[in-house]
């Protein structure tokens, strides 16, 4: 039988052959550490705008992951021009016979004027689109910030000025007027003026030209980083033992940059999305018929929609506006979760 020695007043109870009671177990979890990511992750989900914004942004790029799935199920695909396939449903002018734009059970988003695309799958198609350039070019744009800026940083000297130098260069492009002047040169690069371009050279040309002026800022970012880490003690203690630079910036200061890496990246890719969609939008980008979120822009300003169908801006601009500010709140909330002395 085993003995027990109570404690008044309502102590933990200690078990004679050593065995701890419930309260000492609850104790010594709650003195189990916990990291830098865990204790980032708790706060995030306390941020109820973070989650909600993660949710929106993981709703849209499930819509444009699961675009082709979608389509099936509605029947319909946004290449079909139903003002040849079904003419009664347009009048003279090209325009949807039924109001708001042929807004029905059919067509649940209407029809686009003119060729007759199919609003809701051009919809879906255009955010796979836009997405999928963006998505790549934010890749490209932080794996060169860190590639330059952890370089410079951490090595300092004629490396970092010269990165410095060129970083400073970029930055003094107009950005805008550069994506324009620049798209036809890209593409031309890979086909003659006199063919048609496919998809694919516009698709690597768009992500070409917003990655070579979209790295610096990051870049800048990590290298202030940098220079700061490489005087800590840490840092001294891995040169004193011996550590070569590549695996002190992989072991050492890698880690520590994580936080500026995250939040660059989400206010970098819907900044990526706006652009690629102006490119578009003005008439360098993305091009008929391949579905694009900027391409719908531009047909909804064109004379004839805007006349006679102004429901059609509608759903792409409500969808933009939504996905836009959720990226942006979520970029604030994982922000505030890394670094929780930061106030709104």
């Amino acid at each position: 039988m085993k003995s027990r020695i109570g404690i008044e007043g309502g102590g933990t109870s200690i078990v004679a052959d050593g065995e701890p009671q419930p309260t000492e177990k609850a104790e010594d979890e709650q003195l189990v550490g916990r990291s830098p990511g865990q204790l980032m992750w708790i706060r995030f989900k306390r941020d109820r705008t973070g989650v909600i914004s993660a949710c929106v942004v993981i709703f849209f790029f499930l819509i444009g992951l699961l675009a082709p799935v979608i389509s099936w199920l509605y029947g319909k695909d946004p290449y079909t021009v139903y003002a040849d396939e079904r003419p009664e449903l347009f009048d003279s002018a090209g325009v949807p016979v039924q109001p708001n734009g042929g807004i029905s059970g059919e067509f649940w988003f209407g029809l686009e004027p003119g060729n007759g695309y199919d609003v809701f799958t051009k919809l879906l198609y255009g955010i796979r689109t836009s997405l999928g350039i963006s998505v790549a070019v934010t890749i490209a744009t932080v794996l060169t910030g860190i590639i330059l800026g952890v370089t410079a940083g951490y090595l300092g000297g004629k490396t970092d000025y010269w990165i410095s130098r060129v970083i400073d260069f970029l930055l003094a492009f107009p950005s805008q007027l550069f994506f324009i002047a620049s798209m036809p040169v890209v593409v031309s690069l890979f086909v003659s003026p006199r063919d048609e371009t496919p998809v694919y050279v516009r698709v690597v040309a768009l992500i070409l030209v917003m990655w070579f002026l979209g790295w610096m800022s990051l870049g800048r970012i990590l290298r202030g980083t940098t220079l700061a880490l490489r005087e800590r003690e840490f840092i001294e203690a891995a040169k004193v033992s011996g550590a070569p630079p590549g695996r002190i910036i992989r072991k050492e200061i890698l880690p520590n940059v994580v936080t500026p890496i995250l939040v660059q990246g989400t206010y970098m890719l819907p900044n990526f999305v706006t652009a690629e969609a102006g490119l578009s939008f003005l008439g360098v980008g993305i091009v008929e018929p391949t579905p694009d979120w900027g391409q719908m822009f531009s047909k909804a300003s064109t004379e004839l929609v805007m006349r006679n169908d102004i429901t059609y801006m509608f759903f792409p601009g409500i969808s933009m506006i939504i996905f836009i500010v959720a990226f942006n709140l979520l970029g604030d909330s994982v922000r505030d979760a890394f670094d929780p002395k930061t106030a709104r």
